[in-house]
């Protein structure tokens, strides 16, 4: 009856349904449950309903309406990019192994589906450096283009640091190369999950990419549904076979109410992107410097990883030296404060955070364990979770100070 109420501050791991794709959802229930792919009255009435979605979706990021292919989540859209165009490469390449190239930091969903190439020998990949940032290396991206590499795969933006990565530079310089090969690899491919809520999707053609991930779950839709852009004339393999829905690329009977949320979740994305990113730019940079802050009076040494200008606005990672962030994520949820330590997708391996080396360039030993916090604005942020958030932490912290005199 008293219970606290909680500050959800989770939003890049997922977001709660908004409430007019709910709406739109529950719209569609009674007639609407038969086969898309049915001939009959109610099986058309269905589709009709799916291309409508598709359509919207393909104006709202400048698209066409047969490059758009719905998928179950945004980790299938990534493997379907990734494996679809190796296996497309190798059915008709058969004696030139294909080479791919990605970044240190990307998702799992590219990176592990990169590894499970190599060890199978199917491809071989190039892992390209970040900075202390988290920002790709142009230049070393430019020395590692070959004459096989057939896929560049790099996130609009990181799931864990926020960084935002030059996606139009990294178009130009693909372009560039095609241009001296006058060929149409490599293509290029970006998982835009963290990105679609507060950076530039609105023209594909501007942003220069053959190929982009998204999912409904991280701009507030439900869980169970993502997309894949496939640029036209781009051609790649399924991963399976089955009834031939999604052009032949995904088979398996569309959910038309997760289509429809998706959907409708991306319109409302779009028109309120601008404002909520600037709101949210200013809850996070009070934030970052309150959470910093809290190293003099708690004496642990506190650290922002990744830059402050490319950066997600909703975005905040800390590393606290000597406590362990598990630890500190169990502490704030019995505060009512939920945060995350690594990457959401990856938070139950046990091991630390890639991204977190990656940047940090960690080599001693012992310095791995110190991980790290992810806090994650939305749409119900306040600066006042702020306060609250980094009063709670630093109790924690100056109670562990206290049990282990630190």
């Amino acid at each position: 009856m008293f219970k606290k109420k909680s500050i959800y501050l989770d939003y890049a791991g997922a977001t709660p349904l908004d409430p007019s794709v709910a709406r739109r959802m529950s719209s569609y229930k009674g007639g609407f449950f038969a086969n898309p792919s049915a001939i009959y009255k109610d099986g058309v009435k269905v589709r009709g309903v799916i291309e409508e979605s598709r359509s919207k979706i393909a104006q709202l990021i400048n698209a066409h309406s047969d490059e758009i292919i719905f998928t179950s989540s945004g980790t299938e859209s990534d493997a379907l990019a990734v494996l679809g165009v190796v296996k497309e490469w190798n059915i008709k390449n058969k004696n030139i192994i294909p080479h791919i190239i990605t970044i240190k930091i990307e998702h799992p969903a590219i990176l592990l589906n990169c590894k499970f190439l190599e060890e199978n020998k199917e491809a071989e990949v190039t892992y390209l450096s970040v900075d202390k940032e988290g920002i790709v290396d142009i230049e070393e991206l430019k020395d590692s283009l070959k004459e096989n590499t057939i896929l560049v795969s790099i996130m609009y933006a990181n799931n864990e640091i926020g960084s935002i990565e030059p996606i139009q530079e990294i178009a130009k310089v693909i372009r560039h190369f095609r241009k001296e090969r006058k060929n149409i690899f490599p293509l290029f491919h970006t998982d835009a999950a963290q990105a679609m809520n507060y950076l530039f999707t609105e023209n594909i053609e501007k942003l220069g990419v053959d190929l982009m991930s998204f999912n409904s779950s991280k701009i507030y839709g439900p869980k169970g549904v993502g997309v894949l852009y496939k640029k036209r004339g781009v051609n790649i393999t399924p991963l399976y076979q089955g009834g031939g829905q999604e052009f032949g690329l995904h088979s398996g009977t569309e959910s038309l109410k997760l289509i429809t949320g998706i959907t409708e979740a991306l319109v409302v994305t779009n028109k309120i992107k601008e404002k909520e990113s600037e709101r949210l730019i200013k809850i996070r940079d009070y934030g970052i410097e309150k959470l910093l802050s809290l190293s003099k009076n708690s004496g642990y040494k506190i650290i922002l990883n990744g830059g402050r200008e490319f950066r997600l606005p909703n975005n905040i990672n800390i590393s606290i030296a000597g406590i362990s962030s598990e630890l500190l994520v169990i502490e704030l949820s019995s505060c009512g404060i939920f945060v995350s330590e690594k990457s959401a997708c990856h938070s139950d391996s046990g091991n630390s955070s890639y991204v977190i080396k990656a940047i940090r360039k960690i080599c001693k030993k012992g310095e791995e364990e110190e991980g790290s916090l992810r806090i994650s604005l939305g749409r119900q942020t306040t600066k006042g979770n702020m306060d609250t958030l980094v009063r709670n932490l630093g109790q924690i912290l100056l109670k562990y100070k206290s049990i282990y005199n630190l």
